[in-house]
């Protein structure tokens, strides 16, 4: 079978096809064809590492933690999956050698999600790390439910920054599924389009000189929830808008490590800061997004392609180089690699 791996960190030129022989599962496992391979931000961080030339932690490394295909073999023991089925896979490259660039792989079947009827293979590889961390970050406040489902939210206000993003897309449509109202950050207007189809209720141009004053215009009361890619950039909006009580749910770091605080002025408002980094959320917290982004899923909630606010960009399997290049130097869309055959 055909693979992409690398031995060493490195820029993406350290990545090279080629054959592997066809794993085989074992008990508790499956064995999926690979049809759709995701890159996410964390994909290229990994293969790049803390610098370059190191040895990579196996032998060989297939890139690539989320996907989606067809499950053409099951180890001993297996009965809730059948062949033929279309699943979508989440975290198959966190901690092991085989990740999803790869036109087969097999996994630990809490691994792998069957897809609901009607939902494309384009949905189901899109899902994976995105979706996951949104659902965290909905699901982080005190008192907030575990699981998201319709009506979950009632009567919060959710503030989505980077809402042109695959985690700011999923968390809109999250959010706005579980009944919340939700409105979005972007910088330009061609992402406050795709934040406006992918379902947000307001979307603000954050380097707006009044972004402060629409957003409380909007929310008076404040913001219950920020689901937050960039606090360094961010924080001066986030505490001028969050209402007493409310949770900054932190998902990266995309232009600065460090964040100076008022601390006084947190602990008046009660300000619940958390960080999330959805591979070492806890398994319990992992399998209850899994359950509530599948029925999100099945409701029709969760959606990909331009017309709903997520375009998506494809590369052949050859090509995972300029996949991962292309989501480093910040694609707009979700970056899909075609693996094989549907």
């Amino acid at each position: 079978m055909k693979a992409m791996v690398h031995s060493l960190t490195g820029d993406s030129d350290v990545l090279r096809l080629v054959d592997r022989p066809t794993p085989e599962p074992g008990p508790g496992e499956v064995r999926v064809r690979v049809v759709l391979s995701a890159v996410n931000p964390t994909d290229w961080k990994s293969r790049r590492g803390a610098e370059p030339g190191r040895a990579t932690p196996f032998p060989q490394v297939v890139p690539n933690e989320d996907g989606a295909g067809v499950v053409d073999a099951l180890g001993a023991g297996v009965t809730s999956f059948h062949v033929g089925e279309r699943v979508w896979l989440w975290e198959a490259a966190w901690n092991r050698a085989d990740g999803t660039a790869q036109e087969q792989v097999v996994l630990p079947i809490r691994q792998v999600v069957a897809l609901p009827d009607g939902a494309s293979l384009e949905l189901g590889a899109s899902l994976g790390i995105p979706a996951l961390t949104a659902h965290r970050c909905l699901t982080v406040a005190d008192g907030a439910p575990t699981r998201l489902h319709p009506g979950a939210m009632s009567g919060q206000v959710v503030l989505v920054a980077g809402g042109a993003g695959a985690v700011g897309h999923a968390s809109i449509q999250l959010a706005r599924w579980a009944g919340a109202t939700v409105i979005a950050t972007v910088s330009n207007s061609v992402k406050a389009e795709m934040a406006h189809l992918a379902g947000a209720d307001h979307v603000v141009n954050y380097r707006d000189r009044n972004a402060v004053t629409a957003i409380r215009a909007i929310a008076p009361d404040g913001v219950n929830i920020i689901v937050e890619v960039n606090l360094a950039a961010n924080w001066i909006l986030d505490q001028e808008v969050a209402a007493p009580g409310a949770t900054i749910a932190i998902y990266a770091a995309t232009t600065g490590d460090e964040v100076a605080l008022v601390l006084r002025d947190q602990m008046l408002r009660n300000t619940r800061f958390q960080f999330v980094l959805v591979y070492t959320v806890s398994p319990n917290a992992k399998d209850e997004a899994v359950t509530a982004v599948n029925a999100a899923v099945a409701d029709g909630a969760l959606t990909v392609g331009a017309s709903t606010g997520l375009p998506v960009i494809r590369f052949p399997l050859e090509r995972t180089a300029d996949a991962h290049d292309a989501v480093e130097a910040g694609a707009v869309g979700k970056v899909l690699i075609d693996v094989s055959r549907p």
